[in-house]
């Protein structure tokens, strides 16, 4: 789920500042630019999604596919809308627009899933000079059937399904329980349901209720940092071992970075703990409420700096609040749970890294943040798998999306290579689907080198447990320092 929908948070970001800036609440509104704001959310944020998605599973061919079935399931839900509309009595509340993050979630990956195997049906059976044309006719063709099976099949499920989920928060704010979201929401996060409960469910509602009112709670219902800033204070000053130990850098990653993965371990080796995240949670919602305070639009990643900078004009109290005292409920039930429990702890084993291992298997893959807090437990799996038969030029390091882990993982790199007086190497990083035969040397995570080893088979593949402090790393720029004096003798 993270690796369709982290490729494209630029996206979300470009379309928050346009809707920060010049929707008719905004800082400088202004009519003509507001006017990119409807398709950027309904179409073009849709479809990056489903591509991304796509490509995950089948490449740049499943991306086009995805993007073809995914416009079938946004026509579909505008034209369900549309006769819904007209057959409404003159003067009735009309039904807006339904803007297909879950459609793209699910139509993205099956569509390109689907095509892989049409393609595998006629793989070497296509007679010499006809292989374009096959390729091209059958990809649209699949696309055409699946932008038809979109229309009719799929776009009346996700109507549906998010006509219900809106009512249900409507009858919520309605009778003043939106609080009661947190005894779901927080409990989620955890499980790494926080990205398809947020994009795929807030994000359209809350777009629907800013469009109406100018701002919408829906957007901090998931993205507020207080619950996680208070849970990490109370293990800084009430844990023990390497969670006391990691929690006051973690703390500085999850609010001003916006990772809030890093404080879900510390759930899961307590889960009492959640009591004190779902009252956090409550705490800051019904804060919100009472300010009736909202922002513009999502703040991706859950940074204060980007709730800050998505907050409503006469919002920022509220939101201020909301976050100070979510992290101050949290950080008192917490502690309470903490000291009760400290004895028992000091005296049992720390249970720390047991519970980053998981939090890695709920994501579905290890983390270089996560890897991190273990505080150097764990024991690096691996050296290169190959000798470097060629000169080392291009370094990439790769994981699931190729944003976050894999980015600081190359900027250490990188660092080190720099110190080391070499400089005609180029480290970046990437996701594993984009790999495409152009390195000479790639760095993963241990489970995920086979999967880059079937996509660089001629690279050197060095395997590591932790993207930010390897000793692997070492041993590269050692490597590549003697390949250049090999040369320079030569």
């Amino acid at each position: 789920m993270s690796g369709m929908i982290m490729p494209n948070i630029p996206a979300l970001i470009a379309w928050g500042i346009l809707t920060a800036f010049f929707i008719e609440v905004g800082w400088t509104p202004n009519p003509a630019l507001e006017s990119m704001v409807g398709p950027m959310i309904h179409y073009l944020l849709p479809i990056l999604i489903a591509a991304q998605g796509g490509r995950m599973i089948y490449d740049a061919r499943g991306a086009v596919v995805a993007a073809i079935a995914t416009f079938g399931v946004i026509a579909g839900s505008d034209w369900l809308v549309d006769q819904f509309n007209a057959s409404l009595p003159e003067g009735a509340d009309e039904m807006g627009q339904v803007h297909m993050f879950i459609g793209a979630m699910i139509m993205g990956p099956l569509a390109a899933w689907i095509m892989k195997k049409l393609d595998a049906l006629w793989d070497g059976k296509i007679r010499a000079g006809f292989e374009m044309l096959v390729n091209m006719f059958s990809a649209g063709i699949a696309g055409f059937g699946m932008a038809v099976a979109g229309f009719f099949l799929l776009a009346p499920v996700i109507n549906w399904i998010m006509d219900v989920l809106g009512s249900a928060v409507g009858w919520l704010v309605q009778n003043n329980l939106l609080p009661l979201t947190s005894l779901l929401i927080e409990p989620a996060k955890v499980f790494f349901l926080n990205n398809a409960f947020n994009h795929g469910v807030l994000t359209p509602l809350g777009i629907a209720d800013a469009a109406e009112h100018g701002k919408s709670v829906l957007f901090l219902l998931e993205a507020n940092p207080g619950p996680g800033l208070g849970l990490l204070l109370a293990f800084t000053f009430f844990g023990v071992g390497a969670a006391r130990a990691t929690a006051p850098g973690a703390a500085i990653i999850h609010f001003f970075g916006g990772i809030h993965e890093v404080y879900f371990p510390y759930v899961l080796m307590k889960p009492a703990l959640l009591l004190a995240v779902i009252a956090g949670g409550a705490t800051g919602v019904a804060t919100n409420v009472f300010f009736d305070a909202g922002l513009r639009a999502p703040a991706a990643p859950g940074s204060i700096f980007a709730v800050m900078a998505q907050t409503a004009s006469g919002s920022y109290l509220g939101v201020i609040l909301s976050v100070v005292l979510s992290a101050a409920v949290t950080f008192a039930v917490a502690a309470l749970i903490l000291a009760a429990s400290r004895k028992r702890d000091l005296a049992g084993e720390d249970e720390f890294t047991e519970a980053v291992a998981k939090t890695q298997s709920n994501k579905g893959k290890e983390s270089s943040v996560l890897a991190g807090l273990a505080g150097g437990q764990g024991t690096d799996a691996g050296t290169a798998t190959a000798t470097a038969i060629r000169p080392i030029e291009t370094i990439i390091f790769a994981c699931d999306a190729g944003m976050g882990s894999s980015a600081m993982g190359a900027s250490v790199l990188r660092n080190k290579i720099k110190k080391a007086g070499i400089e005609d190497v180029t480290v970046t990083n990437k996701a594993i689907s984009n790999l495409d035969g152009s390195a000479d040397l790639v760095v993963t995570q241990v489970q995920l080198t086979d999967r880059a080893r079937e996509k660089e088979p001629e690279a050197v593949h060095v395997s590591v447990d932790n993207f930010m402090n390897s000793p692997k790393y070492d041993e590269v720029v050692e490597m590549v320092r003697q390949q250049r004096e090999q040369q320079q003798d030569g």
